[in-house]
């Protein structure tokens, strides 16, 4: 830039300019050369007679308003003699210049080319140190950019004076404010105590190693506040490497460390769950087995149930059917018995013929006992008198290589029980313990009483006795224990067992609201325990069953209704040579007609199990026509169905002479109001043990176990 307004001054500076290697623009205004100048001129050339007395202070003040980097170089061409030694003016552009070099004139071009080359070497190294400082400018703010970024505070540490210079960020992440005074000493106090030794042996490390500094660790806050702090360094050497200062940045990592214990703590609190609900699935997935077993099992329970429902209706209906015969064959044995008791021959002949017909009795009484359909005689027995009056016939039938035990609480109340049929279950039990010891060993019965508190399986709440046979025989497996008392199933050959004895026995004592309990083991024995509900009531004595003295016997007008027109004619048969007078009906509603109709009956006998109208509607039926009539019922059922709620005598099917006429002198002198039957208490022992040998002798042992 020249300012040269006078004759040719501008025209040889321009040329001169051009020569150093420099584009020049000549200007004639020193208001328009302060405007023209800034950053990009190089040198700047004036005349000093241009600007002598001339206002300066426009380009004075863009002197003053240069960069740090920029001292733009002015060539002032003076007067010879006029340099600033002798010329006060001349000085003055020095201080309002200031980067300012005098050339007298006349000078020889090439003084004026190598003056202007050296201001245009120092220009350019200006604008080198304008470029390194916009570098540093630029990284400068670029490193604040990322330290406020990243959040991490900035901060030195001169080692010659411990001297601490940290930003606002670093402040903070120790706790203090921007504008609070720290030292080295503040934050090694900050520093948790447990942590201390170590940073300060690692800044020890740095120092004399030179190895960068990094570590994390605690900070207490001025509140009392714990954090934890994450800071890096680097050592900074002069050039003769000794130390010189550290410098390096921190952050507070609390966060990071909060959420890092988190994860830790989930990770194991994640474990624990995995672990728990892996617990919980087996739990589930056993649970779930278990179900499944169980229902197999109930499933094979409800086929068991099924399959034994289906045999014992079944095995019912044909002993039934088949009792009604033996009732027609032992009614009119009897009374043939009575003709021909001259006759020695016909009399075996006929005595032979009721004992098969009484072991086909017994046989029925077992597969009605089976199917639950017996009809039971129930009174209170005293089961130890029962056991003690069986001792004998016991020891019979298990013979000298089976010893017997016996422990019977003499203080146990007795059960309500069908003694007979009790007595025909202990033997059968008796006699199978003795084939599971073919050896010989120990028969053990015993006697005990027993609480069920609320429904426990098969048992009522309730007192149980418990009559337990044991022995200590071949014993059973599990899946033969399981078939046990299905019907027809025996492990005896061919030929010793029916089958029927366990079933039996099983039968009887469900129907006594009890239970059959089995227990084996193969090679140890098995126990049999007869779980029979306990009663306060006191046993009666027994009334023996004889035939009423013809002579003195009143003689009735009897109603006789059965369908089966053989039962009947032997029934007729047996109430005529007992003296009385029978009318014969073969239906229920015929029978109804006849009392209609007002023929006099002194009492009606009649069928349960007929057509058309069955024997308890019979006698509801008559007794609304005459309430008074005794009406005794016959069957072969143990219950009536369900809904029959008149109360009846009952004859049990098939019935002798006998037991016809004391079921008839029982209702006429009761006028058909129930009385209780004979019981079979201590003093009826020998009768029924006798009455049991006798059985069992008849059927042989074969029909009396399994």
């Amino acid at each position: 830039m020249i300012y040269a307004p006078a004759g040719r001054d501008a025209q040889v500076a321009a040329s001169l300019t051009d020569e150093a290697g420099l584009s020049s623009i000549a200007v004639a205004d020193l208001n328009l050369f302060a405007s023209s100048l800034d950053d990009d001129v190089a040198v700047g050339v004036l005349t000093e007679e241009a600007v002598r007395g001339s206002d300066l202070t426009p380009v004075a003040a863009w002197v003053a308003a240069q960069p740090s980097w920029s001292d733009l170089p002015f060539i002032v061409l003076t007067q010879r003699g006029g340099g600033p030694e002798q010329n006060p003016a001349a000085a003055r552009l020095s201080e309002v210049l200031g980067n300012v070099t005098f050339l007298e004139r006349p000078f020889h071009a090439t003084s004026f080319v190598s003056i202007a080359r050296t201001a245009l070497k120092g220009r350019l190294r200006q604008y080198e140190a304008r470029t390194r400082l916009e570098a540093l400018s630029e990284g400068e703010r670029r490193l604040q950019t990322a330290l406020a970024a990243g959040r991490l505070g900035a901060w030195e540490l001169e080692l010659s004076s411990m001297a601490l210079t940290a930003s606002a960020t670093c402040k903070a992440v120790f706790g203090r404010g921007p504008d609070d005074d720290v030292t080295r000493d503040d934050l090694i106090a900050s520093i948790h105590p447990d942590d201390r030794d170590f940073v300060l042996e690692r800044l020890r490390q740095t120092i004399d190693t030179g190895r960068d500094y990094s570590l994390e660790h605690r900070t207490i806050w001025p509140d009392g506040s714990l954090h934890w702090t994450e800071v890096h360094a680097q050592l900074y050497a002069d050039r003769y490497g000794s130390a010189r200062k550290l410098v390096g940045v921190c952050s507070d990592t609390t966060a990071r460390k909060t959420i890092e214990e988190n994860l830790r703590r989930l990770n194991e609190n994640l474990e624990e769950r995995v672990r728990e609900r892996t617990r919980e699935v087996n739990a589930a997935h056993q649970t779930l087995l278990e179900e499944v077993a169980q229902r197999e099992r109930a499933e094979e329970q409800l086929r068991q149930s099924q399959k034994m429902e289906a045999i014992g209706q079944l095995t019912g209906g044909v002993a039934h059917d088949f009792n009604n015969l033996l009732m027609v064959v032992l009614g009119n044995l009897e009374l043939l018995g009575k003709y021909v008791a001259g006759d020695a021959k016909a009399t075996r002949l006929v005595d032979g013929a009721v004992q098969g017909a009484r072991r086909g009795a017994a046989l029925t009484q077992r597969l009605l006992a089976f199917a639950r359909q017996q009809d039971l005689q129930v009174k209170p027995v005293d089961l130890g008198d029962l056991v003690t009056g069986m001792n004998d016939l016991l020891r019979r039938s298990v013979g000298s290589s089976v010893s017997i035990e016996t422990i019977l609480p003499a203080t146990l109340p007795p059960a309500l029980v069908d003694a007979n049929q009790l007595e025909l279950a202990l033997l059968n039990l008796a006699v199978n313990a003795r084939d599971a010891m073919p050896a010989g060993g120990t028969l053990r019965i015993s006697l005990r009483q027993e609480r069920v508190a609320g429904k426990g399986g098969d048992l009522n709440e309730g007192n149980y006795l418990v009559l337990a046979v044991a022995d200590c025989g071949t014993g059973m497996d599990a899946e033969t224990l399981k078939k046990a008392v299905d019907p027809f199933f025996s492990t005896k050959e061919l030929g010793k067992g029916t089958g029927l004895g366990l079933s039996m026995i099983h039968g009887l004592a469900v129907q006594l609201n009890g239970a059959l309990l089995l227990t084996s083991e193969l090679g140890v024995g098995t126990t049999a325990e007869l779980w029979l509900p306990a009663t306060e009531q006191r046993p009666e004595q027994a009334n023996e069953a004889a035939l009423p003295d013809s002579d003195t016997a009143p003689r009735l007008k009897i109603l006789l209704v059965d369908d089966d027109a053989l039962i009947a004619m032997s029934s007729v048969d047996m109430l005529e040579d007992l003296g009385h007078e029978v009318v014969e009906a073969n239906s229920g509603l015929e029978a109804l007609e006849l009392i209609r109709n007002g023929q006099p009956f002194d009492l009606v006998i009649t069928d349960y199990s007929m057509p058309g109208m069955t024997g308890a509607q019979l006698a509801e039926a008559a007794r609304d026509i005459l309430p008074a009539l005794p009406i005794v019922l016959a069957t072969g059922y143990a219950d009536l169905p369900a809904g029959t709620d008149i109360d009846l005598p009952r004859l049990a099917k098939p019935y002798n002479q006998a037991q016809l006429a004391k079921e008839i002198s029982k209702a006429v002198a009761a006028e058909a109001a129930p009385v209780p039957r004979s019981g079979s208490g201590a003093g009826a022992s020998g009768s029924r043990l006798a009455k049991a040998d006798d059985r069992c002798d008849e059927i042989g042992d074969g029909a009396c176990v399994v």
